[in-house]
């Protein structure tokens, strides 16, 4: 095969050396999602390391589609905010099994290719406004940021006041702290994968703390491939008519929908890739790799798997075609056989990802209309909404209904679309019903 023909390098204004370093840039950018992902979903009852294996199988082929299918320099991987509210507000808020959860992630996968194939994407996109959007992100980046805290130990509960600062001299405390200021430092200073670097020194600090067990490191463990077994095709489609299903369904769908094409329209963006018109040809065939990869990380037993901005990195390092996606999804496959390093990462390792993470998804904020009340209120209740309420699920709800009732109260009726009315409706009756 030619290479340089079947992606268009040199077409597109590349090398194949470029695509390569391209590729490797990005996967060091992603990466820590390998010990980040493990450690969220675990917490939902998931066996980790079948958990890392799923994150890493399913990248490195949702990647691969992306690759040989799209030709885009896009690499896939479990979304960070999916797996929160997979792990957190399905499982610990809503008390269901990690077995629906992950029904409902596989059922979401075959509705996005459906909806992808009939292109009513769009119809979707557009009844939710601009604005709304960006305040999704943004609460869903305080409550990663949240989520992280907690792990640390730095914020925890308090029956009087609900949370307070914890003991931040305690080892946890402390891993946390010096694993944000060093990724701090190398974000600062533009150093090509600073959340995988920060996390791994934690780690290494962490060891000098107590708080990373080496005991559970062998040179046996290496190179032996972690079993997919405890989370294959464990699927409960028990409660699949049920409106909590429903309600899960549409947030998976409505989150998975907003960061795939605001990574893909980011992407393309800054890698030129959009035609004329301000469009990316190969959109569809990139919404279909995304949801493939969906619905093979829900049967492998990972959360939801979604385009990643991180991308952007490997865009700017040259990367124009999908040969750079492709070295990515090497690169996961490669890490299926590094299971025990990523594996012994401790949580307050992970935590200072977990906090920046929050901080990149927050950016958004800075493009709202803060003046328009109509439209800042519901922004507001959206982003405090999560975190209070420990739910990305709640704060879309409440963000939707008070959009919908303040717009009719101002008597703004076609203003509103008529999906965005149908939402509205679901998400009161889903209260009601509770």
């Amino acid at each position: 095969m030619d290479i340089n023909a079947y992606f268009k390098i040199k077409e597109k204004g590349s090398t194949i050396r470029t695509e390569v370093l391209a590729g490797i840039t990005t996967f060091m950018t992603m990466a820590y999602i390998l010990a980040v992902n493990p450690s969220i979903l675990s917490a939902a009852g998931m066996d980790a390391s079948s958990v890392f294996a799923a994150t890493a199988l399913s990248s490195a082929i949702a990647t691969a589609i992306m690759a040989l299918y799209a030709n885009l320099p896009v690499g896939l991987a479990p979304g960070m905010g999916l797996n929160a509210f997979f792990a957190f507000s399905v499982c610990l808020g809503m008390g269901y099994s990690w077995q629906f959860a992950l029904t409902a992630v596989f059922l979401e996968g075959l509705i996005f290719i459906l909806l992808t194939i009939t292109n009513l994407r769009e119809a979707i996109l557009n009844c939710i406004p601009f604005d709304l959007k960006k305040a999704i992100s943004a609460g869903i980046g305080l409550f990663i940021a949240f989520i992280g805290l907690q792990g640390s130990g730095i914020v925890i509960d308090n029956p009087a006041t609900l949370v307070s600062m914890g003991n931040i001299t305690s080892p946890n405390a402390i891993v946390t702290i010096i694993g944000l200021f060093a990724v701090s430092v190398m974000l600062i200073y533009k150093i090509c994968g600073a959340l995988l670097y920060g996390i791994l020194f934690a780690t290494v600090i962490g060891a000098f703390l107590g708080v990373t067990k080496l005991d559970t490191l062998s040179a046996s463990s290496f190179l032996t491939l972690p079993s997919f077994a405890p989370t294959f095709w464990q699927f409960d489609f028990s409660q699949v008519f049920t409106t909590d299903m429903l309600f899960v369904l549409t947030t998976f769908l409505f989150v998975d929908l907003f960061d795939t094409v605001g990574t893909l329209v980011g992407v393309a963006t800054k890698g030129n890739l959009l035609d004329k018109d301000g469009r990316l040809p190969e959109a569809k065939q990139a919404f279909l790799a995304d949801a493939m990869g969906t619905c093979i990380g829900a049967v492998l037993g990972t959360s939801a798997v979604t385009s990643y901005v991180e991308s952007a990195s490997g865009v700017a390092a040259g990367g124009r075609t999908g040969l750079t996606a492709l070295v990515i999804a090497v690169f996961f496959f490669i890490s299926l056989l590094l299971a025990p390093i990523f594996l012994l990462i401790p949580s307050a390792a992970t935590a200072p990802a977990l906090i920046v993470v929050g901080l990149f998804m927050i950016s958004p904020i800075k493009e709202i209309d803060f003046d328009n009340f109509s439209v800042s209120i519901p922004v507001f209740i959206t982003i405090i909404g999560m975190p209070l309420t420990y739910s990305i699920a709640h704060g879309i709800a409440w963000g939707v209904i008070s959009y919908v009732i303040i717009n009719i109260s101002m008597g703004k009726f076609k203003e509103i679309h008529p999906l965005t009315y149908i939402l509205a409706l679901l998400f009161i009756a889903k209260f009601i019903i509770e």
